[in-house]
């Protein structure tokens, strides 16, 4: 017997998630299935930067899956004026950071840090910044593929 009690809205919250959908004005692949770690563990089991982690995956993924061999994801930064961070790394810290690695457009490496209360990720396209005969960098799929292996 659990003796949890929820409201009405952790009751919906708990059963909805974790699913996903998204829908465009373009016809794009919205599939709202993402990598099988998410499901195994538990939610209840997951920190908030845990699960923000996951999600914050599963989105860079589909944004990558919009670009071209030009392009690589980056984020603006939103609320201040601190500009773009190319997304070259990502992270959390439990129970309640999120952490950004990456460059600037000048290349210096840039590090954000933020609290899941906080979280706003604007992604956007940059041009690559490896030479033209090279594949862009694709951090998503890298993301993914590391909780597939931490997961099994």
């Amino acid at each position: 017997m659990n003796d949890e009690i929820s409201t009405a809205a952790e009751a919906a919250e708990a059963d909805a998630l974790p699913r996903r959908r998204d829908v465009h004005t373009q016809e794009a692949n919205t599939s709202a299935d993402g990598p099988a770690a998410l499901t195994k563990k538990p939610l209840k089991q997951k920190s908030p930067a845990e699960w923000a982690y996951e999600r914050l995956i599963l989105y860079i993924q589909k944004f990558e899956e919009t670009l071209d061999n030009e392009h690589e994801v980056a984020m603006g930064m939103v609320g201040g004026d601190a500009g773009v961070l190319r997304i070259e790394g990502m992270g959390f810290f439990d129970p309640d950071i999120v952490t950004f690695y990456g460059s600037d457009p000048s290349g210096a490496r840039t590090q954000l840090i933020q609290h899941v209360t906080q979280l706003n990720v604007m992604l956007r396209a940059m041009p690559k910044a490896v030479p033209q005969t090279e594949k862009p960098r694709r951090i998503g799929f890298r993301l993914a593929k590391e909780l597939e292996t931490d997961a099994a």
